[in-house]
């Protein structure tokens, strides 16, 4: 780490440094220090030396470091900004070093499978709900921390960096963590909210970036406005009723996590997501899609993590299984959107 000091307790940490990591370091930089953890030496320095962490530019005031204990120690409230791949690990290596006076939030929209050691996906007959953890849940299963909330809502790194104006919602069950996250992060162009259903706005920030993918398919084939609408609104139906069995609220769905990020998401080739689903029409095939991208599109994986839990409940989410269909069983994209246009949907809405 580098050798400069810090002149006050506003230390803030920041682990990852991917696109997202990096904006919200930024942004917390504007107001307070900030310190970030990397686990690779060489994006250690980078940062430390040149004020760039793959190449994104950071601003000057941050510092690195690849040491958790260093990072819990100096800092009592933790941004977590890694890919729900990888969090369960990061998570598990820091928790030797996090104390219930952590004051934790999130940024990840992802879920993680609580399995048998060795255990796959593939390998698992009923997926019910207990097997399934937002990263909220990892973190209270893996740590001692207590004071956990999350960050989410239509917050393209992208844009962010440029500071064009956006909003996001923290949730927690904690008031005064989402109090913090709204001191650290509240600016003139960026609001932030407040929500008490944690889960429900997990939920919804994972289950939109199903409905992104196929909206990418719908723009690739060039199908127009009219089938985006559809598939938005069938979308939202279909977020709602998975949230509800997953232990989410309505509410939330409708908030900036829900509608706000799933309109975002649908509309912009800046989505990892959407640009997935755009690929897949356009004939390229998922493993060269993912074998190119930089980061993470997290609905590949809820994909496959919502499919095994309807297979264990009897439920129908159509968009949702036939997408799992396109991405893994090979069914064309457009015989997919022939079997949702004769699917018999009687009711426009069916949950208020």
């Amino acid at each position: 780490m580098s050798s400069r000091t810090f002149s006050d307790s506003s230390l803030i940490g920041v682990v990852g440094v991917g696109s997202f990591g990096t904006v919200i370091a930024n942004m917390l930089a504007e107001k307070n220090q900030v310190l970030v953890y990397a686990r690779n030496a060489e994006v250690v320095a980078e940062i430390n030396e040149n004020h760039t962490a793959q190449g994104k530019s950071m601003h000057e005031s941050i510092v690195a470091t690849q040491d958790p204990q260093q990072l819990c120690e100096s800092c009592q409230t933790i941004f977590f900004m890694v890919p729900s791949s990888a969090f369960q690990d990061v998570a598990r290596k820091f928790s030797p070093f996090l104390q219930p006076y952590h004051l934790v939030i999130h940024g990840t929209k992802g879920l993680c499978l609580d399995l048998p050691e060795g255990q796959s996906l593939d390998e698992v007959k009923n997926l019910d709900r207990n097997r399934i953890l937002t990263m909220s849940e990892v973190l209270q299963k893996e740590t001692v921390a207590v004071r956990v909330g999350c960050l989410a809502g239509p917050n393209i790194a992208k844009e962010l960096s440029k500071g064009q104006p956006a909003a996001t919602v923290i949730a927690s069950k904690f008031n005064e963590v989402i109090l913090e996250g709204q001191r650290l992060l509240r600016s003139e162009k960026f609001q932030v909210y407040g929500n008490s259903d944690i889960i429900g706005v997990e939920l919804s920030g994972v289950l939109k970036n199903i409905i992104a993918i196929a909206a990418g398919a719908l723009a690739g084939l060039g199908l127009g406005e009219n089938a985006r609408g559809l598939l938005i609104s069938r979308g939202m139906v279909e977020m709602v009723h998975l949230s509800r069995a997953l232990g989410g609220s309505v509410k939330s769905a409708f908030g900036l996590a829900g509608v706000g990020d799933l309109v975002t998401t649908c509309n912009s080739v800046n989505s990892r997501n959407f640009t997935v689903g755009y690929r897949l029409a356009k004939g390229e095939k998922l493993p060269q899609i993912l074998d190119e991208m930089e980061e993470v599109a997290e609905g590949i994986n809820t994909v496959k993590i919502i499919k095994g839990f309807l297979e264990a409940s009897d439920l129908r989410a159509p968009i949702t299984e036939n997408l799992y269909r396109v991405l893994f069983e090979d069914l064309e994209i457009e015989e997919a959107l022939q079997f949702l246009m004769k699917y018999p949907f009687n009711v426009d809405v069916d949950f208020v």
